[in-house]
């Protein structure tokens, strides 16, 4: 066996132990959920190899959340391999994998000084990438776009995020936005669940889709007043559409897809 190969066995043997019946039964569902969302990121091509990562806070007042794995890539990711780290970002427990520390300086930061970011998710997509290197970021060209600017912070890039000092000025900036566009780096956002922050996301990276290709060509702005109107109705709207509709819709989806993320 040549040495590429047996490098590709030694990733197959890592076995996964199921998690299911001995973690809480609202710690497992928030770990389906999670890794659905992995699977979906994957899906819909905003993954950017291992790197990048979605996370979600399990409850209770030790200031755990689950990460990903750092050496899976996200179509391969299980509701049992995400990993839950305290708020130093070591394991609690014993896990076969290793998580990256740049992850935990970005979400911990959110987790543990924003009450309603019980989940986070941070993607590094070419669209969003583009826009967060706009002079003037993310423009009100869309109803998309319109639909979640009202909500998004932005964050001046430091290099990548290992300091553990950048989590204030990351916190300061956020303020009371539940999104954020990290500058010359990706897009990012929170919710008070995996369904609600998907979905945030979801409009955040299809806003900036738009915005690269409208700019390719002339376009224009929308009449006075319309952006605003469509931010307050986003605030609104977009928290209740994802919990009562599209979340379940995605999450059938995740397991027409592939079940096994549910393992």
């Amino acid at each position: 066996m040549t040495k590429g190969l047996e490098g590709a066995a030694a990733i197959d043997q890592v076995e996964i132990p199921s998690l299911k019946g001995k973690v809480s039964d609202e710690e497992w569902k928030i770990r389906v959920d999670l890794a659905a969302a992995y699977r979906l990121v994957a899906h819909y091509g905003w993954d950017d190899l291992i790197f990048t990562h979605l996370s979600a806070r399990v409850p209770g007042p030790e200031h755990h959340f689950l990460l990903n794995p750092y050496n899976l890539m996200f179509e391969e990711v299980t509701a049992s391999s995400l990993v839950k780290v305290d708020k130093d970002g070591l394991p609690v427990g014993e896990t076969p994998f290793v998580t990256n520390p740049a992850g935990f300086t970005i979400h911990s930061a959110l987790h543990m000084n924003i009450e309603d970011a019980h989940a986070v998710m941070h993607l590094h997509t070419p669209h969003g990438q583009a826009v967060s290197a706009h002079e003037d970021g993310l423009l009100p060209l869309t109803q998309t776009a319109m639909l979640v600017l009202g909500d998004i912070a932005f964050h001046d890039y430091e290099g990548v995020a290992v300091d553990l000092d950048e989590r204030e000025r990351i916190v300061a900036d956020m303020g009371d936005k539940s999104m954020m566009i990290f500058r010359n780096h990706g897009t990012l956002a929170t919710g008070k669940n995996v369904g609600e922050c998907f979905i945030k996301l979801y409009y955040l990276e299809r806003a900036c889709e738009a915005q690269v290709m409208a700019l390719s060509g002339a376009c224009s702005m929308p009449p006075q007043g319309a952006p605003e109107v469509t931010a307050e109705q986003g605030k609104m709207g977009l928290p209740m559409v994802a919990n009562a509709l599209a979340w379940p819709a995605l999450l059938r989806k995740a397991y027409r897809l592939d079940p096994s993320f549910a393992t």
